[in-house]
């Protein structure tokens, strides 16, 4: 038997310190009242008819009643659908129909979004008044029990839920409170969205009893204020956060003596960015590999500061963690292993490793294997000691500051602009944000650049509206059909590419 969430029981039973704080509601929370919140909420989905196995949506902004939602729904065995408050009714919609779920749990009114999809709604209210709530007792539920479904786009345009275990989490919280080191007397500073699996950092803290401080929405000043005032030890960070940092004057290095370690995710931080944050604040980067279907590092690779004796390119996202296991195979055959410093595509095997994708089989067989290796469309290659360097990507995703975009998605979506004849999406370098995406289009007759963004906004998630329109009469394909994603930026934006 195993739920997640009993480890709330546990801290409940031992811990009186705060263990949550939200600075923008001015709240915060010990572990007992936590357990207490999330009893209450899970009473009152039962009473809505939810239990063990049923898919419930999330779509609040990032907010204590965000976390307490998931926890209520692991708690009664019935399975999280994380969404992002910038997603749109569409791609709502879709998760809605693909995930089959019965509710959806929102602040907004049933006729701004609920009615419009077809579902019923759920508004958490009062939840202060829950603190000091009768415990429900947790619901029997197993290690391979679902209880998320972890949306994450693919390059046929459809999202996928990868399938996420009770058994899974308990891997990746272990995971990541062992990388870390995490103590009671730590001090974290959250700043990724809670429908994003970088939560799972957040919630190893309060596994091990430090204190969370979770930011609802990112703003540098707020940032290094927090770090400062509270004596943040642990400090998450994605390279976008670390590019800032660096570039900040020498009167704000300071701010950071209280921390020992930040962590880099979500995408490749440029090895000159790493370099000059060592330098400057002496703070090793927690420089982590993993996906959405490995619960971050649940099932993935990190550098840790004993590594940095040896590590001094600062390229590598180092060694497999506990349980995990990474190897390197043959893009074209999965079945055959490279050898050191061969480039092929990441594999990785592990107990956080997803169970598949929701309803999709032909998906699921083509990333999850038989023998439990899951390939990741990453491209990498081992050195003589083992470590991981990632080298390309298999797939056309984009990855702007830790959001993954694909450009087949937000096409299938911006060729409805009835001005569009074709078009074809793709990345640029950016120093900052490591990619920024951008469309080149064929107009249909008149240019309308303008119009096509302002659809885009109505349409998509912002993060996935293109910065940049190129037009052009003629797309770069293979035998009139084939999209050459890479040729695409040395016709449309040369002085763009990276010079290594």
């Amino acid at each position: 038997m195993l739920n997640i969430t009993t480890f709330l029981d546990a801290n409940a039973k031992r811990l009186k310190k705060d263990v949550f704080y939200c600075p923008e509601k001015g709240t915060k929370y010990n572990s007992r009242e936590i357990l207490g919140i999330v009893s209450e909420l899970g009473r009152e989905l039962k009473k809505l008819g939810i239990g063990k196995g049923d898919r419930v949506l999330i779509y609040l902004k990032s907010s204590p009643e965000y976390l307490f939602s998931m926890f209520a729904l692991w708690r009664i065995g019935a399975i999280a659908v994380p969404t992002n408050r910038v997603y749109k009714e569409n791609e709502i919609k879709y998760m809605s129909q693909n995930s089959e779920a019965r509710l959806m749990i929102t602040d907004l009114k049933g006729e701004e979004i609920g009615e419009k999809i077809g579902i019923k709604t759920y508004t958490p209210e009062n939840i202060e008044n829950y603190r000091e709530a009768e415990v429900l007792p947790s619901e029997t539920t197993d290690w391979d029990d679902l209880c998320q479904l972890q949306y994450t786009s693919g390059t046929t345009g459809k999202p996928k839920g990868s399938m996420l275990t009770h058994g899974n989490w308990f891997t990746s919280i272990h995971n990541e409170c062992d990388v870390l080191e995490l103590r009671q007397n730590d001090v974290f500073l959250g700043i990724y969205p809670m429908a994003h699996v970088g939560i799972s950092w957040g919630i190893s803290a309060l596994r091990a009893g430090a204190l969370y401080i979770m930011m609802e929405r990112y703003e540098l000043n707020k940032y290094l204020e927090l770090i400062e005032n509270e004596y943040v030890t642990v400090l998450a960070g994605m390279p976008p956060v670390i590019h800032t940092l660096t570039n900040l004057d020498s009167d704000y290095i300071s701010k950071l003596d209280s921390v020992r370690e930040i962590i880099s995710g979500g995408g490749p931080i440029h090895k000159k960015i790493w370099k000059k944050f060592t330098d400057q604040y002496s703070i090793p980067i927690i420089n982590a590999y993993g996906l959405s279907e490995t619960i971050v590092i649940g099932t993935g690779t990190v550098i840790r500061p004993e590594d940095y004796i040896e590590a001094d390119r600062f390229e590598s996202v180092g060694h497999p963690v506990c349980f995990s296991e990474c190897k390197i195979v043959d893009e074209d055959d999965p079945y055959s292993t490279l050898d050191k410093y061969e480039h092929g595509e990441i594999a990785l095997r592990g107990p956080a490793v997803a169970k598949g994708y929701w309803n999709m089989e032909r998906e699921t067989r083509e990333s999850f294997l038989p023998e439990g290796w899951f390939l990741t469309g990453d491209i990498g290659y081992l050195d003589k000691d083992n470590r991981l360097f990632i080298t390309d990507r298999k797939k056309d995703m984009i990855d702007m500051s830790g959001w993954k975009i694909y450009p087949t998605e937000v096409e299938e979506t911006l060729i409805k602009y009835p001005e569009v004849e074709d078009i074809a999406v793709f990345s640029i370098p950016d120093c900052h944000r490591g990619e920024l995406p951008v469309a080149a289009v064929i107009w249909k007759n008149d240019e309308d650049k303008e119009g096509l963004i302002k659809f885009a906004k109505n349409n998509i998630a912002g993060y996935k509206v293109p910065r940049e329109i190129y037009s052009t009469n003629e797309l770069p394909r293979v035998n009139g059909w084939k999209l050459l994603r890479k040729e695409l930026i040395k016709m449309f934006a040369p002085e763009k590419i990276e010079k290594k």
